[in-house]
């Protein structure tokens, strides 16, 4: 159920010199292409996920080049493919979100970056650092630094994203050296144009095949390799990158007239550095600035002979680098003083050390280092302070609103089955008493959130089970888990259910098992009903724990929220040890509603009858209490004036967003709450039976109103 991009994929065949339009992830896939690669694979998650739904799309040109393509279950298996280009001329590429999936790729990456390459190898992250869409904020640059690899970092244009991309696979080649190219989320999203090149069938592919092995014991992660491999980093790779990105010019400098300072940036915020320049003045709306600007699309190796020359004759620079420690602002200090160039150096002095580098960030750094740094005929010839001016504006909003606007959380889809899971556990709580819940990543995630408040720890995709390794023995019940079919084939498989099997653990794991990945777009995933392939897997989740051992199994319907509590329930005070396992089944609700909305068209034009559910509210018998909505919290139910005037309190009310799950009746009737909901089934192209039984209902309605009035 990934996203479809059916119609963009037919840019990825234009030659050379035609004009391609379209969005930057797109616009990456068809410089891949250009490039020659002879496979690619990866693991799905922001902002980096489409660019897999891309490649699946594109199954048929792939084909045609021999390009193959890998949907690995985790990225470490995604880095481990990367190992092709160790021995053979082979340019390949994967992908994942930011340092979360650099994380479980380590290990492959540091053995790949210890052996080196001579095929180009490259990584395209999805850098998310300040952008929301992560568990944990930290960069990808620390780890480019201790493993050696080439951090790529373009301007967020489309012509110098598709030249990053060609230039990374010829600089990995010229330095032996695997390449990052990081991606930020409007890098990823940014639309735009370039003058598209040919694609290159890979030198070996599945069309051009290897006909023998390569043997080279120097490329073996084996001492003593492993020493001579740590001196070829230091002693030759490295100087050749520098080399590399010198002589082609991957890094840029934009002269200007203010020869006395000068900003240094990384490609990635140069968009928001131009354009604080341009609301102090010194710029124009096409980026032609009056102070010089050295702008890093190679974040790492540092070019020190590029900053002394920057540098050289300037009063002052401002690094603009987001984050800490400050790699890039320490960098740039050690190549002047060593090259004894006294140019002052300004960063963190004047920009924040943590979060995003949004628009007003950036201009208020700007200023400040303008007020410090510029000569006073310019200071006085600047506009007043538009960041004074921006924050008069946002004040002026928050007057006119009455009240600060709310920061908004995320949140479960309107029908996740996911949620009455959650319902169950607080009923259950209620009865039974809190335990710890060791949370994994997910959808399930916002279990944490009102009006659940569910969870205690969470430390990694698919290790919720592994988590409570430590405190499951040490309290007083039954610790529960949480996982996600995404999360149990990711990882949770082994570090989590092999593990606490072998470690005789006596706790309950919860696994979602909604089909898809889906906080990512609908990825399928090895239990899917339907893949890629367009076939079955043979694989399931259930199979899988009755391979490792797992004795207590149960498979529930997640909207059946009584016999949810109940499995639960039953979990929690069984008396026999050892691990249980509940399996929450309901498809993902998006991804269902995606799924049939083409099939229940179908079928109204062509006359069939189609029934649609909905559920509602009594408003003569809802109290007013609102337990449902704390209960489930579906987006769908709101609240609503009292229509009866002698009553004042608002009574609860479903609103048109409603899909007819029905977890706010199950979830109101299994906590014995109310009976007030119910359920109401919109018949579209009826029959005639369907005719007849609604005249029969219309005339009982009306004569027992009659009777009433009577």
């Amino acid at each position: 159920m990934e996203r479809s991009f059916k119609k963009e994929v037919a840019q990825l065949r234009l030659g050379e010199g035609e004009i391609f339009s379209g969005e930057g992830i797109l616009a990456v896939t068809k410089a891949l292409l250009q490039s020659g690669v002879s496979y690619i694979g990866g693991y799905q998650g922001a902002p980096v996920s489409h660019l897999l739904d891309v490649m699946v799309d594109s199954s048929e040109l792939l084909d045609e080049l021999g390009v193959h393509l890998e949907t690995p279950t985790n990225e470490a298996a995604a880095a481990a493919m990367l190992a092709a280009s160790i021995n053979y001329p082979m340019r390949g590429a994967v992908t994942w979100k930011s340092v979360v999936g650099t994380n479980v790729a380590s290990d492959a990456l540091s053995n790949l970056s210890s052996a080196g390459v001579i095929g180009g190898a490259m990584i395209v992250i999805g850098e998310d650092y300040g952008e929301g869409a992560s568990i944990i904020q930290e960069r990808s640059h620390a780890f480019a630094m201790k493993s050696s690899m080439c951090l790529l970092d373009p301007r967020p244009n489309l012509t110098s994203i598709v030249d990053t991309v060609e230039k990374g696979f010829e600089l990995s080649e010229a330095s032996n050296m695997p390449v990052m190219l990081q991606l930020r989320i409007r890098a990823c999203h940014i639309s735009g144009r370039f003058a598209a090149r040919d694609n290159r069938p890979p030198l070996i592919s599945r069309n051009q095949l290897l006909s023998e092995p390569d043997f080279n014991i120097d490329r073996f992660c084996l001492p003593p390799s492993t020493y001579l491999q740590e001196k070829h980093k230091i002693e030759y790779r490295l100087p050749a990158a520098e080399r590399f990105v010198t002589e082609n010019k991957l890094n840029e400098v934009f002269d200007g007239d203010l020869s006395d300072i000068g900003i240094i940036t990384l490609g990635g915020l140069y968009n928001g550095v131009v354009r604080a320049l341009e609301r102090v003045g010194l710029s124009d709306i096409y980026g032609a600035s009056r102070v010089p600007i050295y702008v890093m699309n190679v974040a790492y190796p540092v070019v020190p002979k590029e900053l002394e020359e920057f540098c050289l004759g300037k009063k002052s620079v401002l690094v603009v680098e987001e984050g800490y420690p400050d790699y890039i602002e320490q960098a740039v200090h050690v190549a002047l003083r060593k090259a004894d160039v006294q140019t002052r150096v300004l960063g963190k002095q004047v920009l924040p050390k943590v979060g995003e580098y949004t628009a007003d960030v950036v201009l208020g750094g700007v200023e400040k280092f303008l007020e410090l740094e510029a000569s006073g005929n310019l200071t006085a010839s600047l506009p007043s302070s538009a960041i004074t001016h921006s924050n008069a504006l946002k004040a002026r909003a928050a007057e006119l609103l009455g009240t600060p606007i709310p920061p908004r959380p995320p949140s479960f889809c309107t029908g996740c089955p996911e949620r009455p899971v959650f319902s169950a556990m607080k009923i259950v709580e209620k009865e039974l008493g809190p335990t710890h819940i060791a949370a994994d990543v997910g959808c399930h995630t916002f279990s944490a959130l009102p009006p659940f408040n569910l969870g205690n720890t969470m430390v990694g995709y698919g290790l919720g089970l592994a988590s409570s390794a430590g405190v499951g023995p040490n309290f007083g019940k039954r610790v529960i888990s949480i996982m996600g079919d995404g999360g149990f084939w990711h990882n949770g498989i082994s570090s989590g259910v092999a593990s606490a099997n072998f470690n005789k653990h006596d706790s309950i794991l919860v696994i979602m098992k909604n089909g898809y990945s889906s906080a990512t777009g609908w990825q399928f995933l090895p239990s899917s009903k339907g893949n890629r392939f367009g076939g079955e897997t043979g694989m399931s989740i259930e199979n899988a724990l009755k391979g490792l051992g797992i004795k207590w199994v149960r498979t529930v319907r997640t909207y059946n929220v009584s016999k949810m509590a109940k499995t639960l329930r039953q979990a929690v005070t069984e008396t026999k040890k050892g691990l249980k396992v509940i399996i929450a089944d309901g498809e993902c609700q998006l991804a269902r509603q995606r799924r049939l909305r083409p099939l229940l068209k179908k079928r109204l034009d062509s006359g069939r009858r189609v029934i649609r559910t909905r559920f509602g509210i009594d408003d003569d018998l809802c109290t007013g209490d609102h337990s449902c909505i704390r209960m489930s919290g579906c987006p769908s139910l709101t609240i609503k004036p009292n229509p009866d005037p002698l009553r004042t309190d608002p009574v609860a009310h479903v609103n048109n967003e409603c899909v007819g799950c029905g977890l706010c009746g199950e979830v109101a009737h299994a906590a014995a709450l109310c009976p007030s909901f119910y359920r109401a089934e919109i018949v579209q192209n009826p029959n005639i039976w369907d005719r007849l039984l609604d005249s029969w209902r219309q005339a009982l309605i009306g004569a027992l109103q009659g009777l009433v009035r009577a």
